[in-house]
């Protein structure tokens, strides 16, 4: 976050700072998507909020809270 509002204009960056940027994200967006897939398993096995958790999937647009049936 420091590295983005650090920058003036995130629309005119040089080539080689937006690849910069965008390797930081690619590396962060995978550790995320590691723990939120440890935390899902964990949920899986303890807890009856599991199916909440699935259904607000952080990674799908379209997620919702709503049962559908």
């Amino acid at each position: 976050m420091e590295e983005l509002v650090s920058r003036a204009d995130l629309g005119d960056l040089p080539e080689s700072d937006f690849d910069h940027l965008a390797l930081d994200i690619k590396r962060a967006y995978s550790r995320l998507v590691i723990e939120w897939l440890a935390y899902m398993k964990y949920l899986k096995h303890k807890h009856l909020i599991f199916s909440l958790a699935m259904r607000t999937n952080p990674f799908d647009t379209k997620s919702s809270a709503v049962v559908h049936s």
